[in-house]
């Protein structure tokens, strides 16, 4: 059974910072693509950030390009998305995801199983 476990969410102020850690188990992480993905209240899920098998490539959302950073660790089949400069409109449930193949993607389609989410709150 695949399972996704997303922690390090919490309430932090605009301008902090927060990393939050996703860690998975069931699956052959080392094999496939992850993501984050983000869903604030009363708007659709979207796409944060993604890293391929190999963490030699990642791709990121333009509004949080230059601000999040995502890794991986195969190791501990975790992965990563550290969060700086962090702004009101970054409020939202953030979402960890395995991709159905190595390589990143931005869609939601290519990605199979998820995680519960976890809260992350920027006071202004």
């Amino acid at each position: 059974q695949v399972q996704l476990v997303e922690s390090g969410g919490g309430l932090v102020q605009a301008g902090g910072s927060l990393r939050l850690s996703c860690a998975a188990s069931g699956l052959t992480f080392s094999s496939y693509a992850m993501g984050w993905f983000r869903q604030a209240p009363g708007k659709e899920r979207e796409f944060v950030a993604s890293i391929n098998w190999r963490a030699i490539s990642t791709y990121y959302a333009d509004s949080v390009k230059g601000r999040f950073t995502i890794s991986r660790d195969n190791a501990k089949n975790t992965v990563y998305l550290q969060m700086n400069s962090l702004e009101p409109e970054d409020t939202a449930v953030y979402y960890c995801a395995s991709g159905r193949t190595k390589f990143y993607s931005g869609n939601a389609r290519d990605y199979t199983y998820w995680g519960q989410g976890t809260q992350v709150t920027v006071s202004s």
